[in-house]
């Protein structure tokens, strides 16, 4: 009998964890995800993806427990450039393809200070899979005056290198820098 209530007790504490948890859906009219990148190390180069998609999972208000994901889709890349945008999209870089994706996992967060986080997570590109780990705002949660649901605001930031990805690996650092900033903002709706 006492095995049982401990069993039934140890059942109920993970349903109670699993329904705890809140899933975050981007509101991509209010979400932008961009790299730069320098070219002939004395210009920068701006470009964005205007085709993707995150969420996110948690179970804390502080989104200190929080998991994060992403989906990119390559032929989506812009940099207000035709020209530049085919070359991007061709098998010297992105390969479009055969990789028509980019994702992000997160697999872990910890706070550094008020509202911002170190993510670490398995980043995908190019079909190479490397751990990064990227510097995370929480922007604060509010009540959307529109649509009467919570929103939370998040902005990412990090660098990562292209020749870790085996990225554009027929041009060296001098004409594209091997070193890519990333920058993504966006808002996210409560789930229901």
């Amino acid at each position: 009998m006492k095995k049982t209530i401990m069993l039934l007790a140890a059942a109920i504490l993970v349903n109670t964890a699993v329904f705890a948890q809140t899933t975050w859906n981007l509101d991509k009219a209010h979400a932008n995800l961009k790299f730069t990148v320098t070219h002939l190390l004395v210009s920068d180069v701006d470009g964005s993806f205007k085709d993707f998609d995150a969420t996110i999972v948690s179970s804390k208000p502080d989104f200190s427990d929080a998991k994060f994901s992403f989906t990119a889709q390559t032929a989506s890349v812009n940099t207000e450039n035709e020209k530049r945008d085919g070359h991007l999209k061709s098998a010297d870089f992105f390969d479009v393809e055969k990789f028509p994706t980019i994702t992000f996992a997160s697999t872990s967060i910890k706070k550094v200070a008020d509202k911002k986080y170190k993510v670490t997570g398995n980043l995908t590109l190019h079909g190479t899979t490397k751990v990064v780990t990227l510097d995370l705002w929480y922007r604060g949660t509010i009540v959307n005056p529109m649509s009467k649901a919570d929103d939370a605001g998040f902005q990412v930031t990090g660098t990562i290198k292209r020749s870790d990805f085996a990225f554009g690996t027929k041009f060296p650092a001098a004409v594209v820098s091997d070193e890519v900033e990333i920058k993504a903002n966006g808002e996210f709706g409560k789930g229901k």
